[in-house]
């Protein structure tokens, strides 16, 4: 027969300041994402010592440099790109890690550049228009295009990829 488990004690400032430090060791992260940390682990364990400072620790974490929202935005968006992911998935994703407009702003002509590169890689993961083993009938192709809209690649430019046949020469792509 096992005994009840006691639940954690309440957090104090040093607590939540080695709680912060030990997140920011182990995770790249935002402001955002570290203050949302920080809070829920209030909730779950309560404070002790009055009003947490939540704000304040995020903030001279970012001032020591622990947290850079816009090296994290440009290594996710980097890494996205590779994965084939368009850019509307991406700005998304960064929306949803709390990186500011400003810091997404500034990535989006590098993102847009590279969106015929990680629309044709994302096409050659999932085997699609010139990657293809077999030209897809009407409803295979719109699920192509389906498939590369919902990773984040413009229409007309998963509409070009999966109309391709197979095997189909891709260089008229990276010329516009």
């Amino acid at each position: 027969m096992s005994r009840p488990r006691r639940p954690p004690p309440p957090l104090t400032a040093e607590m939540l300041e080695r709680l912060a430090l030990r997140y920011v060791e182990r995770y790249a992260t935002t402001r955002a994402k570290l203050a949302a940390y920080l809070e829920r682990k209030i909730r779950e364990r309560g404070f002790e010592d009055g009003v947490p400072q939540v704000t304040a620790i995020v903030e001279r974490f970012a001032e020591l440099g622990y947290v850079d929202d816009r090296a994290f935005a440009e290594a996710r968006a980097a890494a996205m790109a590779r994965r084939g992911l368009g850019e509307r998935r991406v700005a998304s994703a960064l929306w949803q890690a709390g990186v500011e407009a400003d810091d997404a702003e500034a990535l989006a002509p590098d993102i847009a550049e590279r969106a015929v590169e990680s629309a044709v890689t994302f096409a050659r993961r999932r085997r699609i228009g010139p990657f293809a083993a077999e030209a897809p009938d009407r409803s295979g192709r719109e699920k192509h295009i389906a498939a590369m809209i919902r990773a984040g690649h413009a229409f007309e430019l998963a509409r070009a990829i999966a109309s391709l046949p197979p095997g189909g020469d891709i260089t008229f792509l990276f010329e516009a």
